[in-house]
């Protein structure tokens, strides 16, 4: 399971939906690592006039490098960090998350982040198995 939900979010999401805000509290304590890593992006990029911000540091450990994955491969978990930080993210590798600024899909340095080229060009043995 990627999220410790509470008994009482549990009861609200079966009784109809839930505050955003609860959600990503959720996630806050329930992946730590990828919430502060991408609340540092957020604040980074709010500080510089730079199109992203990126991590190029591997996590700490597999644990942390978990809750990298399971909060950016699940649609409801990133849309909400991405509303929530007013950013949006991209992802290469095992590691490497982006802040850019919202509406930046579409845009040419968004794109070139994205791309197939650099998926490929950010490529390392290491990276292997993670």
């Amino acid at each position: 399971m990627s999220l410790d939900v509470s008994p009482k979010l549990l009861a609200e999401a079966e009784q109809g939906s839930i505050r955003e805000e609860d959600f990503v509290g959720t996630v806050r304590t329930s992946l730590p690592y990828a919430y502060d890593l991408i609340a540092s992006l957020a604040t980074e990029l709010d500080s510089t006039t730079a199109e992203f911000t990126d991590n190029q540091t591997p996590p700490p450990s597999e644990h942390e490098r978990g809750q990298l994955l399971r909060a950016l491969a699940s649609d409801a978990i990133r849309t909400s960090l991405e509303r929530h930080f007013d950013v949006t993210l991209a992802f290469q590798n095992c590691h490497r998350v982006a802040a850019f600024r919202p509406g930046a899909r579409g845009g040419e340095t968004y794109a070139k982040f994205t791309s197939l080229r650099a998926q490929v060009l950010n490529q390392s043995p290491e990276f292997r198995d993670c």
